[in-house]
């Protein structure tokens, strides 16, 4: 078949798209294949040039043809989209004078609540008959000989009702008792325990949580506070909530405070007002205020604080890239969307003894920059010199991305896109007369990684990202898994050691181990939360910005693209959220065979076909 041949290449925020296709003179389309890899550098910048390259290769390779029977390739308008993120902690418990443990090891000793007096285990064969004792064990300490101390106190008639221990021993000092007494371990400042003070240590059995010093009340009643009191021991039944193990100890001049930490002013400018307002306000604010000054034309962060560091460097890395001039000082970048996020990140105790950590108040912010188009130019003029083919800018993203969607069985206009990117989420309507409108707004799947990875602790953004990206299990044997859905899956050679009894991510090469003691239902949950206060809310806010006086029920199909549309669960939460509104939505399956991608690609031939015919 005669007819040019032609390449659409669309350079997103992580990958990089290509679709090749041969156009005949009446404007028919005769597709000839597509690839997918990764992009290089920053969208729409210089060093993105060598993921547009790499794409063309290889989807000229893949079809039998060379880059000199090219006579086009169509370059999409990829504005630089730059995300940045902070999470800022906004409370913080503070203990003074080392008056809690909120401890947690893996394996704590005995189960039940005792209350005493601190006493070493040096100073136990003097210690009173008839006081109770809390026994704390320094470092070096033999399991055997800790046992044998605290048998022989006992057998004199001192009443010992729990042990601290430096050592990992709990189990087995339990195993050697006569009389069964709660035992934490793994203490590794036991040094700092104050000694001579009320103390209270619980242990619950296996599979439970503490019930009485995750209580304020019973704090209250094991050490007779008075209201006032109790209301400062608030923090400390917070922080112990959903712990297998606890101690608590009282000092005269101890003080437990829950303070504010200020994390910085955000100031929003928009067209015809300017807000600001407190981050540590939480997230619903910042989206309140953010909704009184649409449109956003930029957003600074007060000096000296996280939030203002982080809008800083969104600046910054965006002047870094403009390296021949062309309004490159970071003064000149302007922000032009926010999305923030109310979430929970652990945090340690200051005051604790044992590297405790505790759930605490945070703002996640997301910050979105857009440039002009002429650094495209320079990718053009890169691109044609390297396959010896005219380089063009063949349209606006949104409006491209319409056109690929279009060729999804059982679309028509009008119709809506939205794009579930790494840095953004984008949003494009098509009118029936054929009016486009595009938005893009800040937060999509890095968000969401970021959101798993601190609420779960992992410290770990690649354990993080499969969390994310696959279904979960429970290894309940050597030969069977529990899924996240309850089902029971068996296996004729066993699974490794080192996933034994561990919630896994069931990635394509095998189950992999979350470093974290949440359970199934937790990990779960942490995980679809994080995709709703992210891509839901993000693709409701960016509909109502394209949808007819903002009205979603005017809306008649939504499409999803993306490389965030092909997860297990992101498309089935925005359809829920959306069938409320009358709206049809799903996975956008492009040219009938190619899912969510390639849409932009796909429509910049569609659109050289139609100039054509």
């Amino acid at each position: 078949m005669s007819g040019r041949l032609v390449v659409g290449v669309d350079i997103g925020n992580s990958t990089t798209e290509a679709c090749l296709a041969l156009v005949g003179p009446g404007g028919e389309v005769t597709h000839l294949g597509t690839a997918l890899t990764r992009t290089t550098g920053v969208k729409g910048t210089p060093a993105s040039t060598e993921g547009a390259l790499t794409a063309v290769r290889r989807v000229l390779t893949d079809a039998g043809r060379r880059p000199g029977e090219l006579d086009r390739v169509l370059l999409n308008e990829a504005t630089p989209v730059i995300s940045g993120l902070a999470m800022e902690t906004i409370t913080e418990t503070v203990i003074t004078e080392s008056t809690m443990i909120g401890h947690n090891p893996a394996t704590p000793g005995g189960e039940g609540l005792g209350v005493g007096t601190t006493v070493s285990v040096l100073d136990l064969a003097g210690h009173p008959g008839d006081e109770p004792a809390v026994v704390v064990v320094p470092h070096g300490w033999d399991f055997d000989d800790v046992a044998a101390a605290l048998n022989t106190a006992v057998a004199r008639g001192v009443p010992v009702v729990a042990a601290v221990l430096a050592g990992d021993d709990a189990v087995l000092v339990t195993n050697r008792l006569r009389q069964p007494i709660p035992v934490v371990d793994e203490v590794s400042a036991v040094e700092k325990v104050p000694l001579g003070m009320r103390a209270a240590v619980e242990v619950a059995a296996p599979g439970r949580t503490i019930r009485t010093l995750s209580n304020t009340y019973g704090i209250a009643t094991v050490f007779d506070l008075d209201p006032d009191q109790t209301r400062q021991v608030s923090p400390v039944a917070r922080a112990l909530t959903g712990n297998r193990s606890a101690v608590v100890v009282r000092t005269p001049s101890g003080d437990v405070t829950d303070r504010r930490i200020p994390v910085g002013v955000l100031e929003l400018r928009g067209e015809v007002r300017t807000v600001k307002v407190d981050v540590d306000a939480g997230a619903e604010a910042i989206m309140d205020a953010l909704a009184r000054v649409q449109p956003l034309r930029d957003a600074h962060g007060e000096p000296g604080t996280h939030v203002g560091g982080m809008l800083a460097a969104v600046r910054d890395t965006m002047a870094d890239t403009m390296d021949d001039g062309s309004g490159g000082a970071p003064g000149d970048i302007a922000i032009r969307d926010v999305l923030a996020v109310d979430t929970f990140v652990p945090a340690e105790v200051r005051g604790g003894l044992a590297g405790e950590i505790t759930l605490e108040n945070a703002v996640g912010l997301a910050a979105m920059v857009r440039t002009s188009r002429s650094r495209m130019a320079a990718v053009a003029a890169r691109v044609s010199a390297e396959l010896g083919a005219e380089a063009t800018i063949g349209g606006v993203e949104g409006e491209m991305a319409v056109l690929g969607a279009l060729t999804t069985p059982g679309t028509r206009a009008p119709v809506v896109v939205v794009d579930l990117g790494g840095g953004s989420t984008d949003a494009a309507s098509l009118t029936a007369e054929g009016v486009c409108t595009a938005v893009h707004v800040a937060g999509a799947g890095e968000l969401v990684t970021k959101l798993v990875d601190a609420e779960l602790a992992l410290d770990d953004r690649e354990v993080a990202e499969l969390v994310k990206r696959s279904p979960l299990a429970k290894v309940e044997s050597f030969f069977h898994v529990r899924h996240e859905d309850g089902t029971v899956q068996f296996f004729d050679q066993p699974l490794p050691a080192h996933v034994f009894a561990r919630v896994v991510v069931l990635s394509p090469e095998g189950p992999v181990p979350i470093g974290t003691r949440h359970g199934l239902d937790a990990v779960r949950r942490v995980r679809r939360e994080a995709k709703r206060r992210v891509f839901v809310v993000n693709t409701l806010r960016a509909l109502r910005q394209v949808a007819p006086d903002g009205d979603l029920r005017r809306l008649d199909f939504v499409v999803l693209l993306g490389g965030s549309a092909l997860d297990f669960e992101i498309p089935d939460l925005i359809a829920d959220a959306l069938a409320a509104h009358g709206v049809v939505c799903g996975t956008g399956n492009v040219l009938g065979d190619q899912g969510p991608r390639n849409a932009v690609a796909s429509g910049l031939v569609a659109a050289f076909a139609q100039g054509i015919g």
